[in-house]
């Protein structure tokens, strides 16, 4: 079986006729305008046809083929949405997805271990790097500017980073 990527959570019902909001997981929202349908993640052998997409505010409001009542999506809430993985962007150069990314190995320029990528937290200026260091066990935070990222690997899992004082207590 080919791997689901999730792209969302339904957060709520919307109205009565059958419309669910769902809170993105990329930066790029008008992808779900591409789609013809996605999988609930919890019966990932079921596609669930796309009929309509709009926004509101953050949120992107979906409208399922068949799906026409409240009653009919209002056991949706909380569930993932996914898309088979094939089917994700190409990333332009230097991008990466953050599935790719957790996992990673976190090297030094000295190719010393420093930790496991664990998360990726996102804010608006530049995301940051949660890697779990692998003696302390606690969280060291790394910008992910180029300044600091010095090489990512994704078929060999690795990133390389440049540290500086204070940046490992």
């Amino acid at each position: 079986m080919e791997e689901k990527i999730r792209i969302g959570q339904i957060v709520n019902t919307l109205g009565l006729m059958g419309e669910v909001k769902v809170y993105p997981f990329t930066d790029y929202k008008e992808r779900f305008e591409e789609l013809e349908y996605v999988y609930i993640e919890d019966n990932i052998d079921s596609k669930l046809e796309i009929e309509k997409v709009r926004y509101k505010k953050q949120l992107i409001i979906l409208k399922f083929k068949g799906m026409d009542s409240i009653n009919a999506v209002k056991n949706l809430k909380n569930k993932y949405i996914a898309i088979d993985k094939k089917d994700i962007r190409e990333l332009p150069e230097d991008s990466y997805y953050i599935f790719d990314l957790i996992g990673s190995k976190v090297l030094d320029e000295n190719n010393t271990l420093i930790g496991k990528l664990i998360d990726v937290m996102q804010n608006t200026s530049q995301d940051i790097y949660v890697v779990e260091h692998v003696e302390s066990k606690k969280p060291v935070l790394i910008p992910a500017v180029k300044e600091f990222i010095k090489d990512v690997n994704i078929e060999e899992k690795t990133i390389e980073v440049k540290l500086i004082e204070g940046m490992i207590e």
